[in-house]
């Protein structure tokens, strides 16, 4: 088998050109991708309405188009899933990505055309392991099998044609039969919605493969691994993994995470950042050294980037790939293979590099705190949760955080549930480091803080093990993508959480 890796190391460096030539002309490549859709669209019911056989240029596009939320394609959403063809897009699409906040039970159905998967999803998993393979020519990941810990709905129909489910359900579904060689668990596994049992049946069919890399958001990765060390007895999964070489993270910060991962595993292996979700996937981190990953800009996607003050003005402005400016605050725009016109996804990143065109997610427009001016956002947070327990040898396994407003007679503060896998000795150390940390790391937070004079010191609520859970289970959204929103301008979400800790108690 492992006659395999100079084999792919091989195609790995043809792909490697393909992939070199769009670094080398991003603007060229994004123009050619905005060409294709917008030829592709314009005999629509969307092109024929904005008009898009006269948009040859993005200006063009931005004056006819205007910045789309969810809610303002929705309806013609709704009438593709009733089976009407050639609305947003002009092939027939036959399936949908649920996709559904953890405030709401409102869910969201994103077109997925069979464009969308073959340019784009299924193009960018391999384009990932091809520069896997490219800057890792040794590499022996394809003689094991990927686990893949993903969603938790099974697939629905509508009709016979039209179906949805989690995206991780969908991509597995339109997959090609030849990728299942290389993946665990089987199918059957992969998709059921219990995720509790999920969760054992995952660990009970894992134990004796030979598994090579793993992909999963982090908080269910390490419910998995405690489980197969539980059942093994080992101390460390290298130990039942002996050829574990990856781990592909996302869809949240890696930061806290990282120092439980590194105790769990018990040696070296790589980490490697991916950013996909139901609308697409975007980037991916090519090595470790990355900072930050590489914005995949020739995959059927094409970007604006609308810098955040101007979210939620009357005419939102967007810039293009020349105008971006390394670590600002940006919403991506983007215009998709699957019928996303001018679609705000709602995260927040910043660009880490402007040649290759770097990123990393800083958090989601609507998650932040700013009740005082200060602008705190999920990067800051994440980054003082990892020092303050560095400093006192704490484990945070999930926190959220909101405002606490003027009083009478104390001024405003920053309120926290936080649940630790392993406690600080002195709770009170850990949420002192904890405040200092983020005056550090956010200097407007910090100007609040002087003197206490708009912000006394953040008031912190160590809730019992299995908060975050419950109260994501209330929800109907225990496991897969789902997780509990970091920050919150509103209360609403934290006293749901405390209320959830206190009847633990």
């Amino acid at each position: 088998m492992k006659l395999l890796s100079p084999a792919i190391s091989r195609l790995a460096r043809l792909r490697q050109n393909a992939i070199q030539h769009w670094m080398d002309d991003p603007v060229g490549a994004q123009r050619d991708v905005l060409q294709h859709l917008v030829t592709d669209g314009q005999y629509t019911e969307f092109g024929k309405r904005y008009k898009l056989s006269t948009t040859f240029r993005i200006r063009d596009l931005k004056a006819a188009v205007p910045i789309h939320e969810y809610d303002d394609p929705k309806p013609y959403i709704e009438r593709m899933m009733a089976g009407e063809d050639n609305v947003l897009w002009n092939t027939p699409v036959e399936w949908f990505a649920k996709s559904s906040g953890t405030t709401s039970d409102r869910s969201k159905f994103i077109p997925v055309s069979q464009e969308s998967l073959d340019a784009n999803h299924f193009q960018c998993n391999k384009d990932v392991l091809w520069q896997y393979y490219f800057h890792y020519p040794e590499s022996d990941l394809l003689t094991g099998k990927g686990l893949v810990i993903g969603g938790s709905h099974q697939i629905a129909s509508v009709n016979e044609n039209i179906h949805y489910g989690d995206l991780s359900a969908v991509l597995l579904q339109n997959a090609p039969m030849w990728s299942q060689w290389i993946k665990t668990p089987e199918l059957s596994i992969a998709l059921m919605d219990e995720w509790e049992t999920k969760i054992e049946q995952l660990a009970q069919s894992t134990i004796h493969e030979n598994v090579t890399s793993v992909s999963g958001v982090p908080t269910w990765t390490l419910v998995l691994f405690k489980r197969i060390l539980e059942i093994t007895g080992k101390s460390r999964m290298l130990d039942v993994w002996p050829n574990l070489e990856l781990y592909l993270h996302g869809g949240v910060s890696f930061t806290p995470y990282r120092q439980q991962f590194e105790q769990l595993i018990g040696g070296p292996i790589r980490y490697l950042e991916v950013y996909n979700a139901s609308e697409g996937f975007f980037a991916a981190q090519s090595h470790e050294d990355e900072d930050g990953m590489l914005l995949y800009l020739d995959h059927g996607i094409f970007y604006e980037f609308m810098p955040i003050e101007e979210y939620g003005t009357d005419n939102p402005q967007t810039v293009g790939l020349k105008d971006v400016v390394v670590g600002k605050n940006y919403a991506p725009v983007i215009t998709t293979t699957g019928g996303l016109w001018r679609y705000l996804i709602g995260d927040t990143i910043q660009f880490t590099s402007t040649f290759p065109f770097r990123v990393k997610v800083s958090g989601r427009i609507k998650h932040f705190i700013n009740a005082f001016g200060e602008e705190v956002i999920i990067e800051n947070t994440d980054q003082a949760i990892a020092a303050a327990c560095s400093a006192t040898g704490a484990v945070v396994s999930d926190y959220t955080a909101a405002p606490l407003y003027f009083s009478a007679d104390s001024n405003g503060a920053h309120e926290w549930a936080v649940e630790f896998a392993q406690a600080p000795a002195d709770t009170e150390q850990f949420a002192n480091v904890l405040d200092e940390a983020l005056r550090h790391i956010n200097s407007d937070y910090d100007a609040k803080r002087h003197k206490n004079i708009a912000l006394r010191r953040l008031v912190l609520h160590a809730v019992p093990a299995g908060t975050f859970a419950a109260w994501l289970r209330s929800k109907g959204k225990l496991g897969g993508q789902h997780k509990v929103p970091r920050l919150s301008n509103e209360r609403g979400l934290l006293e749901e959480i405390l209320s959830f800790a206190q009847q633990s108690i």
